[in-house]
């Protein structure tokens, strides 16, 4: 599966593409251009459908595409959707039920896709993309019309947005609503875009909806969550003669490959370095469940080689390192036959298995002390007559409350790399003067609190569907499997995976400290004890470790930090800095910083030639993106 891109063209002789060409060249040349970018990793075939002042283009293997065309119409669904409980006729159906409900149609899409509908009678576009956001639609308007696509390899490239720049320097990834050039955007999980002759406006036909209180016995749940998942396995399986599953031994990973049809292929990478290999539970999993189990130990010859094709691949600057190790899973699975690689994602998020949740329940608890004992007593204390104590006791202490104080979700980013060097410290001046540094903050913010109400660890669950998930893990594994020509599929992210956790009490997704408090109890029966039992470690990679011991490695990380010098984005002193001191006193902290500024470099060199930074126009668009037009 590769992608789709169209247009709408209101000026009436050529698409905004290409102003000065005619509409015969509009309509194929430069459209096939942009579709045949979206199809560059795979050998999807292309198709492209034209109009008067309308042009599609839909680079797809058969199943996952569904496209309907009548007079002045084009409109498309790409993904495994259903409607109705039919993958039958999708757009067709699609655009029936749009004609009497608008976007709100989406909603009675299921399934992960992203959705096109292109009226040129009307001047219209309808843009959207499924509630989980495993697929992208991004857009750019000018006076010409609209111009869509699901990847920036299917939009014309312009200047690089700085604001993006440092929101990737933030956060190892770039994530919506901006995108790495300006003025192009994109929408966010269960989102639409409705275009009407020149004005915009933003909506969400799908949004989580929790309800906090236990309304349904614990048996009773426990059945409902194991109907849901065997469905939501078995919908993601259909269709492919030949289905494999990611294996890291944790959890999510297990609970799927158990329950695919056996033999289930399943792959694994390891870590011949101390603390990073887990290939232990994973054996442990297919050993328990009969896999067709396989195995390759990544070297830092293998990361050195991929990093330029992963570099190539990516859309936008990607500072996720966990994508080498899903890559060479991927390309294993490739190699054995398999063409859809089912992923755990989503399990950590929607039941409570992330080790943040119970940390920060921790600190919860010190805003639960009466507010006298804390301002009064213990923070006095703490920080002024035993402030010169060193005891070790006490000291953990200080940091504790420390942290404590720290509002949510400004907590969550204590220990962020570019907050704890200082943008200051790590970036050149004229570039940090062109971005607003609070924005990322704000943007954490704004979407915790649309929350507000709720238990702090559904706060936090619906922070990491959009960031955690969307534009990060999610990005990750669609990035590795498209690399290596498989298809990727996230059964913990059906509809209805996501609807019950939605109903789950919080209680049973974090219980005092205890993670996935519900999610284990449910599948006592089905993972071995010592699964249950591990604590989370995933795909991590040692490129710490191995920047100090691999000289190959280090030549390729430290010659792409030096090239990203003269660019003016990340302060020259602060590279050498980092080359020479920081990775040589603690690798694994200081290594990830490395590699998001590597990644940054080796995608800028792939990319653009040369590369030019446009600064943000106004603080209001730093801060939200685009906004939505009336």
């Amino acid at each position: 599966m590769s992608g789709l891109c169209g247009y709408l063209n209101l000026a009436g002789a050529a698409q905004p593409d290409d102003a000065a060409a005619g509409h015969a060249r509009a309509g194929g040349t430069s459209l096939a251009k942009r579709c045949n970018a979206l199809a560059r990793l795979d050998t999807s075939p292309v198709r492209l459908l034209t109009g008067e002042l309308c042009g599609l283009g839909v680079a797809a293997v058969a199943g996952v595409v569904s496209v309907h065309q009548e007079p002045g119409l084009l409109a498309a669904v790409l993904g495994r959707a259903r409607l109705d409980g039919s993958g039958d006729a999708l757009a067709r159906r699609l655009v029936e039920k749009w004609r009497t409900r608008g976007p709100l149609a989406c909603a009675e899409l299921s399934g992960h896709f992203s959705v096109c509908i292109v009226d040129a009678s009307t001047g219209t576009v309808m843009l959207a993309v499924d509630r989980s956001g495993v697929h992208a639609m991004h857009y750019q308007s000018d006076p010409h019309g609209l111009r869509f696509a699901t990847s920036a390899e299917g939009m014309p490239h312009g200047e690089l947005d700085a604001q993006s720049l440092f929101n990737y320097l933030y956060f190892h990834m770039i994530p919506a609503p901006r995108s790495v050039y300006r003025n192009q955007h994109r929408l966010l999980p269960g989102e639409y875009l409705l275009y009407r002759h020149g004005r915009m406006e933003r909506g969400v036909y799908w949004r989580m909806r929790f309800r906090e209180e236990r309304s349904t016995p614990f048996v009773a749940m426990k059945g409902q969550f194991l109907g849901a998942l065997r469905e939501a396995v078995r919908l993601a399986a259909d269709g492919t003669e030949r289905v494999g599953a990611f294996l890291s031994g944790g959890t999510d990973s297990s609970t799927l490959a158990g329950l695919l049809a056996r033999p289930t292929p399943t792959y694994s990478i390891g870590f011949d370095v101390d603390g990073y290999d887990e290939m232990a539970y994973a054996r442990i999993a297919a050993q328990h469940f009969q896999t067709d189990h396989h195995e390759y130990y990544l070297t830092a010859g293998d990361v050195a080689d991929a990093i330029p094709r992963i570099a190539a691949a990516s859309a936008q600057p990607f500072g996720n390192a966990s994508v080498v190790p899903a890559y060479f899973c991927a390309q294993m699975a490739r190699a054995d036959g398999v063409t859809r690689l089912l992923g755990g994602d989503g399990g950590d998020e929607l039941f409570g298995g992330n080790e943040r949740y119970a940390r920060q329940a921790i600190f919860a608890r010190y805003e639960q002390l009466p507010s006298a004992l804390r301002q009064v007593l213990l923070e006095p204390v703490l920080f002024g007559l035993a402030g010169r104590w060193q005891a070790p006791l006490l000291r953990k202490a200080r940091s504790y409350v420390e942290q404590a104080l720290v509002p949510m979700p400004a907590r969550l980013e204590t220990y962020n790399l570019l907050q704890r060097y200082g943008p200051a410290q790590v970036l050149d001046a004229g570039f940090l003067a062109s971005v607003d540094e609070a924005a990322p903050l704000a943007q954490l913010h704004a979407c915790y609190w649309e929350s507000h109400g709720l238990s702090q660890i559904n706060r936090m669950q619906a922070l990491d569907l959009r960031y955690t998930l969307a534009d990060n893990d999610l990005r990750k594994v669609t990035l590795a499997c498209e690399l290596a020509g498989v298809e990727a599929a996230f059964p913990f992210l059906s509809d209805e995976m996501l609807a019950f956790s939605a109903v789950l009490p919080p209680r049973d997704k974090l219980n005092g400290t205890r993670l996935r408090y519900f999610f284990k109890h449910a599948l006592r029966e089905h993972l071995p004890p010592a699964i249950l039992r591990k604590k989370k470690h995933g795909f991590g990679m040692p490129f710490g470790h191995w920047l100090v011991t691999d000289a190959r490695l280090r030549e390729l990380a430290f010659d792409s930090l030096a090239s990203l010098k003269p660019r003016r984005i990340v302060r020259a002193d602060f590279i050498d800095r980092l080359t020479t001191t920081l990775v040589l006193e603690h690798p694994a902290y200081h290594g990830t910083m490395v590699w998001v500024l590597m990644m940054l470099e080796q995608w800028l060199q792939q990319h653009t030639t040369p590369p030019r930074v446009a600064a943000p126009t106004d603080a209001a668009e730093i801060a939200a993106g685009p906004a939505p037009m009336a």
